[in-house]
């Protein structure tokens, strides 16, 4: 896992709330093996028509989002089954940081574990925040995670909570198998001493 400290770029709106880890990624696309590769069918049914053609109303499909690094969300964002792809498949489209008023526990727990940040805010500064990006000709957004704080299009600044020892692991870089590395001396004594080595 890349150490995060900020996120810096265009910020994309889906205003729509309890997008369930279904819509995030379909279950016929779960078979793969690897972590990486479901970007593609990031929002299959509701970016693509039966042809595989993008649909001109949907919101990532707008030319202005295309980059997005940053996904402003509904409440009750990656509810439904705790399939850890849906995180997966964020990431791997280009999304660093979702912003919403609320999260499905697993999904934020799965989107942690990955680096990518999970951040709720009171739904009436999420619908601010949403009011400021220019739908036209895109807005740029920062989140600063070592401030905790998120610069709006408008320059406003906007401070926001966040799980401490997440916090710690995303900017370290720190997954599960690294934090258990940091330990590493002392499981080869315990297992020197155990007779297990």
């Amino acid at each position: 896992m890349k150490p995060l400290r900020e996120v810096t770029g265009t910020v994309a709106v889906l205003d729509r709330p309890d997008v369930d880890t279904d819509q995030i990624i379909p279950k016929q696309f779960l078979k793969r093996i690897e972590r990486t590769g479901y970007g593609q069918f990031l929002f299959f049914d509701w970016r693509l028509d039966e042809n595989g053609d993008e649909r001109p109303g949907f919101e990532l499909n707008r030319q202005e989002f295309r980059s997005a690094s940053i996904l402003l969300a509904g409440r009750n964002f990656g509810c439904g089954s705790s399939r850890e792809h849906a995180a997966w498949a964020l990431q791997d489209y280009g999304f660093d940081a979702i912003i919403a008023p609320s999260f499905g526990d697993i999904f934020r727990t799965n989107a942690g574990k990955i680096g990518m940040l999970a951040i709720a805010l009171p739904a009436d500064e999420v619908e601010r925040l949403m009011e400021s990006v220019d739908l036209d000709s895109g807005s740029e957004m920062r989140v600063d995670l070592e401030r905790r704080v998120i610069v709006a299009p408008d320059g406003r600044e906007v401070a926001f909570d966040f799980d401490e020892t997440t916090r710690h692991r995303i900017l370290h870089g720190l997954d599960e198998i690294a934090l258990t590395l940091q330990h590493e001396d002392a499981i080869a004594a315990y297992e020197t001493a155990h007779g297990l080595a």
